[in-house]
């Protein structure tokens, strides 16, 4: 399979007009070359932050304050969750899955609620929606057990030693929320020597000397911490300490769209912040974080690619392709996600 445009290349997604080679499912080689296509063609992005659970409430909850909204166990979000049928959780999470496919992304890291039985709902959602999952279960070490780590709400919420050790010694992935409300989890949080932190919005030098130290990945969730009214991360001083990677948390919140996410990120940090470091943070910085084989385009890695119409009527013009990855674009132009497994003994042809 060969795909043809301006191939953004690498972690610093160099502009290369020519085609990606794909074999087998895996990306074999760059080309440069003339080619007669306006393509855009980006890794699929990883969503690194999701509640997909939400989708049964989006929108719910004007006026409500974070803990009213969310917290556990009695948020409006958790009540909602538990007085939901399954069925119903079921079809509305895979819409927002769906949703997330045909907005170019490739794979997600899902903070999963409902103990082993979310976990099941979640995989069951997920029948028939191309995109790779990365389900951290919660509230049990059962649910850990199920799924592919283990997702904590807070160190202020209890006491998560025991899960840490579990989710170790299972050697899969730990994250936990820090830092949203206020400063006062994050040391605890930083205690359990987490794979990654979420949201850090009240981060302080103390804190990022600690993350700088053991190279602790942060995701951050702009758009939900303003809606929530909680503040805006620190997204240049983040980048100068460690890995950054982009998620769109709560559907109840914001719709799961990294193109959105992607934007309110560029156009609200300061100048330390460029579009390369946007994209990374909405690409191969999750992949990373995850253990993903995806996210960039180099060789070997997984064809989970993006391909954007360059002349749509959004984005013919533009002058700086990485720019208008992140500023501009959007579903509308979306004309391709592709997935390994579609290229399964493909010899390379086109």
């Amino acid at each position: 399979m060969v795909l043809e445009g301006t191939v953004l290349v690498g972690r610093e997604f160099e502009p290369v007009e020519g085609r990606v080679v794909v074999e087998d499912g895996t990306i074999a080689r760059i080309e440069r070359d003339d080619v007669d296509s306006d393509d855009i063609i980006l890794p699929a992005f990883v969503n690194a932050h999701t509640h997909i659970g939400d989708s049964i409430a989006k929108d719910a909850g004007a006026g409500l304050s974070l803990d009213e909204l969310v917290a556990p166990p009695d948020g409006l979000k958790h009540r909602l969750l538990r007085d939901a049928d399954r069925s119903e959780l079921v079809a509305a999470m895979h819409r927002s899955l769906r949703y997330m496919r045909q907005g170019g992304t490739g794979a997600f890291v899902e903070f999963r609620e409902g103990g082993v039985e979310g976990v099941e709902a979640i995989r069951d959602a997920l029948e028939g929606v191309d995109i790779e999952p990365v389900v951290l279960g919660r509230e049990t070490v059962e649910a850990m057990e199920a799924a592919d780590g283990f997702g904590a709400s807070g160190a202020r919420d209890g006491d998560f030693s025991r899960e840490r050790n579990a989710t170790r010694t299972a050697g899969k992935l730990f994250g936990i929320h820090a830092g949203e409300r206020d400063a006062m989890d994050i040391n605890p949080a930083l205690d359990l020597d987490p794979d990654f932190l979420v949201h850090m919005v009240h981060a302080e030098e103390l804190h990022f000397e600690r993350v700088e130290e053991r190279g602790t990945p942060i995701v951050v969730c702009p758009r939900s911490n303003l809606v929530t009214k909680v503040g805006f991360p620190p997204v240049g001083d983040m980048l100068e300490r460690t890995t950054v990677a982009l998620g769109t948390d709560n559907v109840m919140l914001n719709s799961p769209s990294m193109f959105r996410e992607m934007a309110f990120t560029m156009k609200l940090s300061d100048d330390r912040v460029t579009a390369p470091d946007v994209l990374r943070m909405a690409t191969v910085a999750g992949a990373d974080l995850a253990g993903l084989n995806c996210g960039c385009i180099e060789p070997d890695r997984d064809a989970r690619l993006l391909v954007l119409d360059g002349d749509s009527d959004n984005l013919s013009g533009y002058r700086d392709p990485v720019r208008a990855v992140v500023r501009r674009a959007s579903v509308s132009d979306v004309k391709r996600v592709t997935r390994p497994g579609e290229f399964d003994g493909d010899s390379g042809g086109t």
